[in-house]
């Protein structure tokens, strides 16, 4: 009862772990560290977005429920305004198109590695579907203007720096 006291009742609770949530994922993707190749570096944000939800599936899962607001959003948009600014670097390095729209490629982005995470953290696939993500990355980065065999090795390299097994998961479903 204290805890709910503390929090002002169940919806100061999910309230709060929502903002946790997104505090951590946070600090998840301000840890992948910036390298010259801005492809690689979507990538690799895409993989600590992962890592994040697998490390912890059950506050990613509150993390998504818009049935509480945040106390601060700013943690939930940075981790999209780290994607804008990785595209942005893309598109000065010649990578993406001039014409490419920064915050609707990374929402693209954010979808994959979204769908992947609810799918393998929460949901019925194995872990080794997380694999798809290099060629999905592959596919939706070159129809941005990069080149398919540079833009491919990119994503590997970036997506390498995802956790070969998240702890106390199995090879099937994602549940421990």
């Amino acid at each position: 009862m204290a805890v709910y006291t503390y929090f002002g009742g169940m919806d100061g609770l999910w309230k709060a772990l929502r903002q946790e949530g997104f505090t951590r994922l946070a600090a998840q993707l301000a840890s992948v560290k910036m390298s010259a190749d801005p492809v690689r570096d979507l990538a690799a944000l895409g993989a600590a977005y992962l890592a994040n939800a697998l490390e912890s599936p059950d506050l990613y899962r509150v993390m998504f429920d818009a049935g509480f607001d945040l106390e601060d959003t700013n943690a939930a948009d940075e981790t999209l305004h780290r994607l804008v600014h990785a595209i942005e670097r893309a598109k000065v390095s010649g990578r993406f198109r001039e014409e490419v729209d920064p915050p609707e490629l990374a929402t693209q982005s954010w979808t994959i590695g979204h769908g992947l995470a609810s799918l393998v953290a929460t949901g019925p696939l194995p872990q080794q579907a997380l694999a798809h993500g290099v060629p999905m990355l592959t596919a939706l980065f070159t129809s941005a203007g990069d080149e398919p065999d540079r833009c491919r090795q990119s994503v590997e390299r970036g997506w390498g720096r995802m956790p070969p097994a998240a702890p106390g998961f199995h090879d099937r479903g994602g549940r421990p």
